[in-house]
């Protein structure tokens, strides 16, 4: 997410219109037989824009070929605007934050609670979560299951990155990866274990499952080495967040387009998929507003969580005031352009703009999924992680535990 001029954008504009844990559900049909799940997560694109009803579409391989394979899921929804928020509900569960719907710009640690609550949240704000605060990578390495998160381009360039492996910010520091250089477009922000300290306290541990994609390869070779939960982040160019990339790469659609056609055969082809495998490919959020086609739609009655900005007396103003860097600068330039204080402003939440992080689609492929299936059943990321805790059989985190939520069910997995 572009957030400085995309936080201008929407601040002008307002200013000028002045669960818990709980057990899992046992799995039915389809979805009971998958033993290796793979996710793609690309970045920043709407339903309408993705998947257009008529002519020809930006990614074909995504809008034709993919959904020819196994099934489209039309009303697929993000829960938050920026990026962070929304990859933090994928793998654990927990709701947008201050600092996750403004992309972390400054890797700040948990202040708040650092037990979850009934609803599985934990109350305040920060980046790092809790080591209390469990992911869906926890959950599988205490069963026995295998798991490893595959980020491009991390570690191409230590000086940005910080490590090789396992790469993230140094706490309470600002983080370089937030923009992208010629040899190296990892974004930290793209890579959710980061965020939680039950993953990355401990070191070697981290370093063995947060990965280069450049790994990927060789683990596919066999089923013995293909991890039961693949979690895939394409670099900043291929995920089309940059168009006109540092990198000469056309980024957008495009780059989405031939990473998809490059990285997804490889993993259709191998024998962990052929096997058992379900491939999810979808979007963290739509874009967000003053970008065009703007939609920060909900879906699946998702709940604004404990630590919502709109609701709690926030407003555009003083959220900016407390976005480190910028926040104070662009707060002020907002103001002396003559369109007034922000500070009455109210914001929506749960994510910055809320309630939800809009219609984004998903592509699902499986050898229990009949190809050319279609979905009109509403689903969000929350959905998701419930659906993969179902599947692996373990307990369902934080929102991914809410009453009534429903996962991927026979209207997917038909074959």
């Amino acid at each position: 997410m572009r957030l400085f001029p995309a936080l201008f954008a929407f601040a002008v504009s307002l200013a000028l219109a002045a669960c818990g844990t709980s057990s899992p559900t046992s799995s039915t049909g389809g979805s009971s037989k998958v033993g290796h799940v793979f996710i793609i997560v690309l970045e920043n694109k709407s339903y309408a824009k993705t998947f257009p009803a008529t002519g020809t579409p930006p990614a074909p391989y995504l809008a034709k070929n993919l959904p020819a394979m196994g099934a489209m899921l039309t009303q697929y929804h993000g829960t938050g605007h920026l990026s962070l928020d929304n990859y933090i509900t994928m793998v654990g569960g927990q709701a947008p934050n201050l600092q996750t719907s403004t992309d972390c710009i400054i890797y700040t640690d948990w202040v708040g609670t650092t037990t979850p609550d009934g609803n599985g949240q934990v109350t305040g704000t920060g980046c790092v979560y809790p080591f209390a605060v469990k992911t869906i990578a926890n959950q599988l390495q205490d069963k026995g299951l295998s798991w490893k998160g595959y980020m491009e381009d991390m570690g191409n360039d230590l000086a940005r990155d910080g490590r090789a492996t396992c790469a993230h910010p140094d706490l309470n520091t600002q983080d370089k990866t937030q923009s992208a250089s010629a040899t190296d477009l990892y974004a930290a922000r793209h890579n959710p274990f980061m965020y939680y300290h039950s993953i990355i306290d401990d070191q070697a541990n981290c370093d063995a499952h947060v990965v280069p994609l450049t790994a990927l390869s060789a683990d596919l070779a066999s089923i013995a080495t293909t991890p039961n939960y693949v979690f895939i982040t394409p670099n900043l160019c291929n995920d089309g967040h940059d168009t006109d990339c540092v990198n000469g790469k056309p980024g957008g659609y495009e780059s989405i387009n031939d990473f998809l056609k490059e990285w997804v055969p490889k993993i259709t082809k191998s024998a962990a998929f052929k096997k058992d495998g379900l491939l999810i490919v979808t979007f963290d959020e739509s874009e967000f507003p003053g970008e065009g086609s703007e939609d920060s739609a909900a879906c699946c009655n998702e709940p604004a969580g404990p630590n919502f900005i709109g609701g709690i007396g926030q407003t555009v103003g003083n959220l900016l005031l407390q976005i480190p860097v910028v926040g104070g600068p662009l707060a002020t330039l907002v103001n002396t352009l003559g369109l007034g204080t922000l500070s009455n402003v109210p914001l929506a939440g749960p994510g910055l703009v809320g309630p939800g992080g809009g219609r984004i689609g998903a592509v699902l492929v499986s050898p229990f999924i009949k190809p050319g299936t279609v979905s009109d059943v509403p689903y969000n990321h929350y959905s998701m992680l419930r659906s993969i805790e179902d599947i692996f059989e373990v307990a369902h985190l934080g929102y991914a535990a809410q009453p009534g939520l429903v996962p991927f069910g026979d209207d997917i997995f038909n074959q």
